[in-house]
């Protein structure tokens, strides 16, 4: 049986309240034998901890997501801060910038990304990136506060090849989800085999971005090996090798060893 590490999935979502145990176990059976579960508001970055202290194999990240960021004040920047140095918290994330849906003023992404990247930083804890419509403006905040070789993923990497090799640059892999095994999604499957397996780390983002066949049901980790399947079919591997690389691309970012 292969191993996965299922490196993005929201465990803390109320959507996982009432079956949270069974979602594990199912994942397991499936070969997942780890789960980051990031936070994307305080209260989220909380059951984060929470969870990687009552699971084995469960992991925590502690952000506060772009969609949020104007909750992001002193007194919750503070408490993220404290909550990052908490047992099985191994990043910072989810956090980022959203120009999609901007429900929250661009600016005040900008700051709280800016922000909780130094903290990255200061900590020295890898980061998970959102992007949406807003590649130039990550890398641009990123460049700013020096991220460099500190590392992180770029979350449901769905940009070019272009965006992926500037995020590589700067040490970045790419997190790929269930949209890679998307009929349309041909753009992602190319800068998928231009990169290689060593750029890349798997990822479900529970409960959302289901893969194909189970697209529009509720995400859970299991489902990351239709990932690693799509993504061994394109680069004309066995799903061994993909599982066996992205394993150990997940455990060297996170330091999971």
């Amino acid at each position: 049986m292969f191993r996965l590490i299922d490196t993005h999935a929201h465990l803390n979502h109320e959507d996982f309240d009432h079956d949270l145990e069974r979602v594990i176990e199912r994942a397991a059976q499936e070969g997942v034998e780890r789960i980051i579960v990031p936070g994307y508001d305080l209260p989220s970055s909380r059951r984060a901890v929470e969870l990687a202290g009552r699971f084995e194999g469960i992991y925590a990240a502690v952000g506060v997501h772009p969609h949020d960021a104007k909750t992001l004040d002193a007194a919750t920047f503070a408490e993220i801060r404290a909550l990052a140095g908490a047992g099985g918290v191994v990043a910072i994330g989810e956090i980022g910038l959203d120009f999609h849906y901007d429900l929250s003023p661009r600016q005040v992404q900008i700051e709280a990304f800016r922000a909780q990247a130094a903290l990255a930083i200061e900590l020295n804890l890898p980061l998970i990136v959102h992007t949406r419509e807003a590649a130039e403006e990550v890398l641009a905040v990123l460049r700013q506060t020096g991220v460099g070789h500190a590392a992180g993923v770029m979350h449901h990497f769905s940009g070019g090849e272009q965006f992926a090799r500037a995020a590589m640059e700067m040490g970045f892999i790419l997190g790929i989800a269930g949209p890679v095994t998307y009929k349309k999604n041909d753009e992602l499957r190319e800068t998928v085999r231009r990169v290689g397996l060593n750029a890349l780390v798997v990822e479900t983002d529970s409960p959302y971005a289901a893969p194909q066949p189970v697209r529009g049901k509720r995400n859970e980790p299991g489902y990351v090996t239709r990932v690693a399947a799509r993504i061994a079919e394109e680069l004309g591997l066995g799903i061994e090798g993909v599982a066996a690389t992205t394993t150990a691309n997940a455990e060297k970012l996170f330091r999971l060893r």
